[in-house]
């Protein structure tokens, strides 16, 4: 009788539904941190883990003490800051476009940008290198091509190992590839917009411009705000596989992030027990910078992320 009754109750039927959902993230997300034991140890691949020599907080404090690797830390995290920091100043970009996107009238023609735009996110970074490679390479590239046939240049420029403008070009990239995936939630916020404030201002003579700006913009904002200390909560995780794909020795001191830092040191250089340990403290900055975001939002919003 007792489960009968428990069963009834909405609280618990709603803690059946995202059980499952606990299971999974608990089984690959808070399961796998058992491998932060690795930091503790001088790990030898293919010797049991217990067996290797047991150094504490050695590769933690490695990170300050030995100054090649503070100097690759330092280099990392600013390569990592500059490309998150560029990520969002442009963050307004799919709110402007989903705005953009929904005062397009013909809906087929809406819907076809809308799926163009959206098809890039569906496709791997080695295919987005792929594509760059056949516009960007020195010799056979598209752009060379065209501008060696049009008399501005003499030879190919090897767009592609330039270490200049690497931070500005890997934006151009992910923007292009998330644009339009980015832009689905806001096309999803302004479907929850009362039609009748559009209906109103009408009435009363507001232009498309006025709409936008009194009702469009302000319906989207706590959607972007929501977002927008979501990305600087986790500033410090932007990702490897871009950068992983498109790296070379040419531009390696500018791509390399703090992701890709600790693959290299870990699956490139066996370095494994050092490469958990960053792991680890990039691990505690990012859920510092997510108490931070959500003290701001505390602040600024009245209103906090969790």
């Amino acid at each position: 009788m007792k489960s009968k009754a428990l069963l009834k109750q909405p609280g618990f039927r709603l803690f059946l539904m995202i059980l499952p959902l606990l299971v999974i993230v608990f089984l690959f997300s808070y399961l796998p941190l058992q491998g932060w034991i690795y930091a503790l140890y001088n790990y030898k691949p293919g010797r049991p883990l217990f067996s290797c020599e047991y150094v504490g907080l050695r590769n933690f404090t490695r990170m300050f003490v030995d100054k090649y690797s503070t100097q690759d830390i330092v280099r990392v995290m600013r390569n990592t800051f500059a490309m998150s920091f560029l990520g969002i100043l442009t963050s307004p970009l799919p709110l402007i476009f989903a705005v953009l996107l929904s005062e397009i009238r013909w809906v087929r023609f809406r819907k076809t940008i809308q799926t163009v735009t959206t098809i890039p996110n569906f496709l791997s970074w080695v295919l987005v290198y792929s594509i760059a490679y056949a516009m960007f390479s020195v010799n056979d590239g598209f752009v060379n091509r065209a501008l060696m046939r049009l008399g501005l240049i003499d030879e190919g420029i090897n767009f592609l190992a330039s270490s200049s403008h690497v931070w500005l070009t890997m934006l151009g990239y992910g923007i292009w590839k998330g644009l339009g995936w980015s832009a689905i939630i806001y096309m999803a916020a302004l479907s929850s917009i009362d039609q009748e404030q559009y209906e109103a201002a009408e009435v009363d003579g507001a232009s498309r411009l006025q709409r936008i700006r009194y009702i469009t913009v302000p319906g989207l904002m706590p959607t972007f705000f929501v977002l927008l200390l979501l990305s600087i909560a986790n500033l410090i995780n932007n990702g490897m596989e871009q950068y992983y794909v498109f790296q070379n020795a040419m531009n390696k001191d500018y791509i390399e992030v703090l992701d890709l830092y600790v693959y290299n040191q870990g699956m490139v250089g066996f370095n494994y027990s050092f490469a958990t340990a960053v792991s680890i403290l990039k691990s505690f900055v990012s859920i510092t910078l997510l108490f931070v975001a959500n003290s701001a939002s505390k602040l600024i919003r009245g209103d906090s992320i969790f």
